[in-house]
């Protein structure tokens, strides 16, 4: 299958060389030429803007977009919406607010065009491991399209999960968990580092519960991985982002009327990691001696 794909980032750059593994047809574009060029090496069809990516495609078309959620979709969305004609599909593979999905849905259904919403998993492993997918929109460009998400996933690893917006909502959901687990994860890992007089191995315990344990994943490989290179992490700032995802999640569980205390505590701690120093705790601490006396620790 021949398809346009735009966006060669970190994900970007790596499913294009996985579909094109399965013998895919990719002509790629990216705003950063050197991007392009990476592509180009490992077999991709350059293109240099929107237009020439269209005009290498024959109809009908499919375009795969991995490119940050929000302004940057927003644009390469209205740009090719104007490029593309009746029949032809478009898949967007970032993380956009499922609700833009479901507006940007309508809005190209009206000029006949197919909006596949795909929730990407795997991040820079997906290259050797799989993506799992996670696909809303009409069912009938789905399976037009469903080359694509076989060559992607590992087995399994994909699924068309309902209408225009489904797929962005199930992987906003997927997200919001994720927090959670890296949030429990990371504090099991805090009082085990924090027992000193047993100077444990955090490597070696990340492995060992990997091993029938009920708390075993993959993110405890990944740990393990990241203790073997650095045993305390004491190279890495405990300075935590978060890309949107977490936040949906949270608002969605309050308009449900849903309790999500875990993944909303996991995410109101993303933001205390960014401070330097706590004002919250400069006030707790200042009250704390006022009305008991019992000092604070000055600068």
């Amino acid at each position: 299958m021949k398809i346009g794909f735009v966006g060669l980032g970190k994900m970007g750059g790596r499913m294009v060389e996985r579909l094109m593994e399965a013998r895919h047809e990719i002509v790629a574009f990216d705003p950063i030429e050197e991007a392009v060029r990476e592509a180009q090496n490992r077999g991709a069809i350059p293109a240099s803007s929107f237009q020439g990516l269209v005009d290498q495609l024959d109809a009908p078309r499919a375009v795969w977009v991995m490119v940050p959620s929000g302004k940057p979709t927003e644009d390469t969305v209205t740009t090719l919406s104007s490029l593309l004609e009746g029949g032809d599909i478009l898949i967007d593979g970032g993380n956009s607010f499922y609700k833009d999905s479901m507006r940007r849905a309508q809005a190209l259904q009206a000029k006949g065009i197919s909006l596949l919403d795909a929730g990407t998993s795997g991040g820079v492993w997906g290259l050797k491991i799989g993506y799992c997918l996670m696909v809303g929109g009409k069912e009938r460009a789905f399976k037009k399209a469903e080359p694509l998400f076989k060559a992607l996933a590992p087995e399994n690893g994909y699924a068309y999960v309902g209408a225009s917006g489904a797929g962005h909502f199930v992987k906003m959901v997927h997200n919001g968990i994720e927090y959670a687990l890296l949030q429990g994860y990371a504090e099991g890992f805090e009082i085990l580092n924090a027992k000193k007089e047993f100077d444990l191995d955090l490597e070696k315990i990340a492995h060992l519960w990997n091993q029938g344990s009920v708390i075993r994943s993959w993110l405890l490989e990944l740990a393990a991985d990241a203790f073997k290179k650095d045993p305390h992490l004491e190279s890495i700032r405990g300075y935590v982002q978060d890309s949107g995802e977490g936040r949906w999640t949270v608002a969605e569980a309050m308009e449900n009327d849903v309790p999500a205390p875990v993944i909303t505590l996991s995410l109101l701690e993303r933001f205390r990691s960014r401070q330097e120093e706590s004002f919250t705790a400069r006030v707790i601490a200042a009250l704390r001696d006022e009305f008991g006396g019992h000092g604070v620790k000055k600068k």
